[in-house]
């Protein structure tokens, strides 16, 4: 999987490994994120000020730490795969199978009532848990339960960028606009049927080039 790939496994590459995701991560989720942090400012009664403003980024932060907890599995996945290609032959050669097979599947996801509830859901920008507490405990929750609702969301496409390879900019920058649109655009659902029948097609084409 092309997306997966490293110059070295090691354990002392990690850090840099997430690095760059959350280098990646942060412009990407942004667009989606901004809204749902609006809303949360919104709902929060009983702060103001500077500590609405110190909820709000203890929000944001317990957002993107399920992001690096995602991003820290996929170094893993990674490097478990290219020790096996390394290892194995016949798993190095299965990799572009192994990587079209996991665009199909990403598309597939894309036109399911699944995708479609969690879309839903993440629009709604509450997350999981209701209206916020104004404390800092209350405020980090919050902010995990939209990192998780969030990734559940767009988990289908980001399996398609980590497929394609993290460091194709195309790949980069037309997820970002896909999960920005299903988010913000008026016909969300559309939107994701329209990603998830590119996704497949990538899927195909890069199955028929093996």
């Amino acid at each position: 999987m092309s997306g997966m790939e490293m110059h070295h496994h090691t354990w002392y590459s990690a850090p840099a490994y997430l690095g760059m995701w959350m280098a990646m991560m942060v412009p990407m989720m942004l667009p989606s994120l901004v809204p749902m942090l609006l809303q949360y400012r919104r709902s929060v009664h009983g702060a103001g000020g500077i500590r609405l403003h110190g909820l709000t980024a203890l929000a944001g932060a317990g957002y993107f730490v399920i992001w690096a907890f995602i991003g820290i599995a996929t170094w893993a996945a990674g490097a478990g795969v290219m020790a096996a290609g390394m290892r194995w032959e016949i798993v190095a050669r299965g990799l572009p199978v192994a990587a079209g097979v996991l665009l199909l599947l990403a598309g597939g996801v894309q036109f399911t009532s699944w995708k479609a509830r969690q879309l839903a859901r993440c629009r709604g920008g509450s997350g999981c848990d209701g209206a916020p507490a104004a404390s800092g405990f209350g405020a980090w929750r919050h902010g995990l339960s939209l990192g998780v609702q969030c990734s559940l969301c767009c988990g289908s496409l980001m399996l398609a960028l980590l497929a394609v390879g993290m460091m194709n900019l195309v790949a980069m920058a037309a997820v970002t606009v896909a999960i920005a649109a299903e988010r913000l655009a008026p016909a969300p659902v559309r939107v994701a049927r329209v990603a998830g029948a590119v996704v497949v097609f990538l899927g195909v084409l890069t199955i028929a080039r093996v």
